[in-house]
Protein backbone atom coordinates (compact mmCIF):
# COMPACT_ATOMS: atom_id res chain seq x y z
CA UNK A 1 0.00 0.00 0.00
CA UNK A 2 1.28 3.44 -0.88
CA UNK A 3 2.13 5.91 1.82
CA UNK A 4 -0.61 8.51 0.90
CA UNK A 5 -3.29 5.80 0.94
CA UNK A 6 -2.10 4.53 4.33
CA UNK A 7 -2.17 8.05 5.80
CA UNK A 8 -5.69 8.59 4.40
CA UNK A 9 -6.94 5.33 5.97
CA UNK A 10 -5.37 6.14 9.34
CA UNK A 11 -6.88 9.64 9.25
CA UNK A 12 -10.31 8.22 8.37
CA UNK A 13 -10.01 5.69 11.21
CA UNK A 14 -9.12 8.41 13.73
CA UNK A 15 -12.03 10.60 12.58
CA UNK A 16 -14.48 7.68 12.85
CA UNK A 17 -13.15 6.79 16.30
CA UNK A 18 -13.57 10.37 17.53
CA UNK A 19 -17.08 10.63 16.06
CA UNK A 20 -18.23 7.37 17.63
CA UNK A 21 -16.60 8.27 20.96
CA UNK A 22 -18.36 11.64 20.99
CA UNK A 23 -21.77 10.11 20.29
CA UNK A 24 -21.23 7.41 22.89
CA UNK A 25 -20.15 9.85 25.60
CA UNK A 26 -23.15 12.08 24.84
CA UNK A 27 -25.49 9.10 25.09
CA UNK A 28 -23.95 7.77 28.32
CA UNK A 29 -23.96 11.19 30.00
CA UNK A 30 -27.77 11.02 30.14
CA UNK A 31 -27.47 8.28 32.80
CA UNK A 32 -25.45 10.64 35.01
CA UNK A 33 -27.85 13.50 34.34
CA UNK A 34 -30.80 11.34 35.39
CA UNK A 35 -29.02 10.26 38.57
CA UNK A 36 -28.14 13.88 39.37
CA UNK A 37 -31.75 15.02 38.81
CA UNK A 38 -33.07 12.20 41.01
CA UNK A 39 -30.59 13.15 43.73
CA UNK A 40 -31.54 16.84 43.51
CA UNK A 41 -35.23 15.90 43.81
CA UNK A 42 -34.61 13.73 46.89
CA UNK A 43 -32.43 16.45 48.44
CA UNK A 44 -35.30 18.94 48.06
CA UNK A 45 -37.62 16.37 49.60
CA UNK A 46 -35.40 15.75 52.63
CA UNK A 47 -35.02 19.52 53.08
CA UNK A 48 -38.82 19.74 53.22
CA UNK A 49 -38.83 22.01 50.15
CA UNK A 50 -42.04 21.00 48.36
CA UNK A 51 -41.86 24.07 46.09
CA UNK A 52 -38.48 22.93 44.72
CA UNK A 53 -39.87 19.43 44.21
CA UNK A 54 -42.83 20.81 42.25
CA UNK A 55 -40.45 22.79 40.01
CA UNK A 56 -38.36 19.69 39.27
CA UNK A 57 -41.31 17.48 38.30
CA UNK A 58 -42.58 18.30 34.80
CA UNK A 59 -46.17 19.52 34.85
CA UNK A 60 -46.50 19.15 38.61
CA UNK A 61 -47.44 22.79 39.25
CA UNK A 62 -50.54 22.34 37.07
CA UNK A 63 -51.65 19.18 38.90
CA UNK A 64 -53.20 19.65 42.37
CA UNK A 65 -52.67 15.93 43.10
CA UNK A 66 -48.96 16.20 42.28
CA UNK A 67 -48.53 19.31 44.43
CA UNK A 68 -50.35 17.58 47.31
CA UNK A 69 -48.13 14.50 46.93
CA UNK A 70 -44.96 16.63 46.91
CA UNK A 71 -46.06 18.45 50.05
CA UNK A 72 -46.89 15.16 51.77
CA UNK A 73 -43.57 13.56 50.82
CA UNK A 74 -41.62 16.67 51.87
CA UNK A 75 -43.33 16.73 55.27
CA UNK A 76 -43.07 12.98 55.91
CA UNK A 77 -39.50 12.45 54.61
CA UNK A 78 -37.81 15.55 55.99
CA UNK A 79 -34.37 14.59 57.31
CA UNK A 80 -31.15 16.33 58.24
CA UNK A 81 -27.93 15.19 56.62
CA UNK A 82 -26.50 14.22 53.27
CA UNK A 83 -28.60 12.04 50.99
CA UNK A 84 -26.91 8.86 49.76
CA UNK A 85 -28.31 6.90 46.83
CA UNK A 86 -28.12 3.21 47.66
CA UNK A 87 -29.55 1.81 44.43
CA UNK A 88 -31.02 3.18 41.23
CA UNK A 89 -32.74 0.81 38.78
CA UNK A 90 -34.08 2.59 35.72
CA UNK A 91 -36.36 0.85 33.22
CA UNK A 92 -35.39 3.51 30.67
CA UNK A 93 -31.63 3.14 31.12
CA UNK A 94 -29.64 3.02 27.90
CA UNK A 95 -32.75 3.38 25.74
CA UNK A 96 -31.73 4.35 22.21
CA UNK A 97 -35.04 6.10 21.57
CA UNK A 98 -37.74 7.76 23.63
CA UNK A 99 -39.26 5.74 26.43
CA UNK A 100 -41.30 6.35 29.58
CA UNK A 101 -40.79 4.16 32.61
CA UNK A 102 -40.20 3.80 36.33
CA UNK A 103 -36.92 4.24 38.14
CA UNK A 104 -36.71 2.46 41.48
CA UNK A 105 -34.67 4.66 43.78
CA UNK A 106 -33.40 3.47 47.16
CA UNK A 107 -31.80 6.19 49.27
CA UNK A 108 -30.92 7.06 52.84
CA UNK A 109 -29.57 9.73 55.10
CA UNK A 110 -26.81 8.23 57.24
CA UNK A 111 -28.26 7.17 60.58
CA UNK A 112 -31.81 6.77 59.20
CA UNK A 113 -33.63 3.81 57.67
CA UNK A 114 -33.52 3.46 53.87
CA UNK A 115 -36.39 4.80 51.78
CA UNK A 116 -37.50 3.39 48.42
CA UNK A 117 -39.47 5.48 45.96
CA UNK A 118 -40.48 5.22 42.31
CA UNK A 119 -39.65 8.04 39.91
CA UNK A 120 -41.57 8.18 36.63
CA UNK A 121 -39.14 9.31 33.91
CA UNK A 122 -39.71 10.16 30.26
CA UNK A 123 -36.79 9.99 27.85
CA UNK A 124 -36.98 11.54 24.42
CA UNK A 125 -34.70 11.89 21.44
CA UNK A 126 -32.27 9.35 20.06
CA UNK A 127 -28.58 8.51 20.26
CA UNK A 128 -27.73 10.70 17.26
CA UNK A 129 -29.55 13.90 18.19
CA UNK A 130 -29.12 13.37 21.90
CA UNK A 131 -31.35 11.93 24.59
CA UNK A 132 -33.04 14.13 27.15
CA UNK A 133 -35.28 13.21 30.06
CA UNK A 134 -37.93 14.68 32.32
CA UNK A 135 -39.11 13.61 35.76
CA UNK A 136 -42.89 13.15 35.57
CA UNK A 137 -43.76 11.90 39.07
CA UNK A 138 -42.36 10.81 42.42
CA UNK A 139 -44.19 8.21 44.47
CA UNK A 140 -44.68 8.01 48.20
CA UNK A 141 -42.32 5.55 49.89
CA UNK A 142 -42.89 1.90 49.02
CA UNK A 143 -41.86 -1.23 50.95
CA UNK A 144 -38.11 -1.81 50.63
CA UNK A 145 -38.42 -5.09 48.72
CA UNK A 146 -41.24 -4.01 46.39
CA UNK A 147 -40.71 -3.27 42.72
CA UNK A 148 -42.12 -0.16 41.07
Amino acid sequence: MHRPARIALITLGVILFLLISGLLSRFLSVENAERDADLKLIQAQTAGDAAAMVKQISGCAESPACVKSARGNAARLRRHGAVKILQLNSSTAYSLTGKTGQTRLAWTVIGKLPVVQCVLVKRSGNFLSGVSFHVLALSAPIPNERAC
